[in-house]
């Protein structure tokens, strides 16, 4: 008997229920059935729980938004032949098995695990196509990444480092900034202990991106240390609100404030966000990319790995392990 992960009401204390399925559909035309090994918790998670994201489904649903699996059916139309190993992009991936649209899973490295492949996806998709899109990052610029110990700002300074540039992580605590050492960091700031941020990123040189997934008060302080032409990203706001950013000081510093959305470019430019998908599982290919797995647990713990979330406790990605590979060790 399969299971799944459902939310059955949204809200401040959203209900998590474990739930035993029947199995999934025949996949119709464009889609495949997938068993699935692993699922990675996101911050979105936590807004869809609460019925506060921009694209919640109707309740009941299964949770998550990504995950990893072999695909083990093909409907019509479909090129993915069952047996490959794929990561997905849907929602739906806290559960033994799903269908999900072909275009939603991508084939992945023999070589890759599960657990990694699981959340390479959105945080990897989201930090480099907007570091190398619309973000336009050089080698030799310096980029600010704020919530530098999460499972997406990881991503963000492994990238701008493995591009060539010069990368600021701010993170609260020792064990977050270690982490994002080990991803290419080559200056830390301990949001804890650092009084004024923009002094301390002005006192560095100043930044040429402010990579932004926390917002509020430490997203405006980065924006302020930004150079003239400079580009402040808008990822994310886990620190509960928006940033106020200074219109004023954008018009006079030709700042740009780019809002970027990863999940938006499906639609809007699919092309890009597929180039930049097969550029980033390169780039793992090679070596030069090392996911950083914080913490694993089995899916009945679920409601704990979103704990972990809220609490703003992970390093790096929270993943749900659903069931083991066969013939993988």
């Amino acid at each position: 008997m399969d299971r799944m992960i459902r939310i059955n009401a949204t809200g401040a204390d959203p209900e998590l229920a474990f739930s035993p399925t029947h199995g999934s559909p025949a996949p119709g035309p464009g889609e495949v059935a997938v068993r699935l090994h692993a699922a990675a918790l996101n911050f979105a998670d936590l807004l869809m729980a609460e019925g506060r994201y921009q694209d919640t489904p109707p309740v009941p649903f299964t949770a998550g938004l990504e995950g990893a699996g072999v695909v083990e059916a093909a409907g019509p139309g479909v090129t993915l032949a069952p047996g490959t190993r794929v990561a997905v992009s849907a929602h739906g991936t806290l559960a033994d098995r799903g269908v999900f649209a072909a275009d939603r899973c991508t084939p992945i490295p023999d070589a890759m695990p599960m657990e990694d492949a699981a959340g390479f996806q959105v945080a990897y998709g989201t930090s480099h196509l907007a570091l190398t899109g619309p973000g336009r990052l050089a080698a030799g610029e310096t980029v600010a990444v704020l919530g530098a110990g999460g499972g997406v700002g990881l991503t963000a300074v492994e990238i701008a480092a493995v591009s060539g540039a010069r990368v600021i992580a701010i993170a609260r605590g020792a064990d977050k900034l270690e982490a994002a050492a080990r991803a290419g960091a080559t200056d830390l700031i301990d949001s804890a202990e650092v009084e004024d941020l923009t002094a301390a990123l002005k006192a560095l040189g100043g930044v040429d991106i402010v990579y932004d997934a926390v917002g509020d008060a430490p997203g405006l302080a980065a924006f302020r240390a930004l150079r003239p032409g400079g580009r402040h990203l808008l990822i994310g706001f886990a620190g509960g609100r928006p940033p106020a950013l200074p219109l004023n000081h954008a018009l006079v510093k030709n700042i740009s404030i780019i809002g970027f959305y990863w999940g938006g470019y499906r639609t809007t430019d699919p092309a890009a966000l597929r180039a930049s998908l097969d550029a980033a599982f390169a780039l793992y290919a090679a070596g030069r990319l090392r996911p950083t797995t914080g913490t694993v647990l089995p899916l009945e713990e679920a409601a704990a790995g979103y704990a972990l979330l809220r609490g703003r406790g992970a390093v790096g990605k929270v993943v749900l392990s659903i069931a083991p590979e066969p013939g993988r060790a």
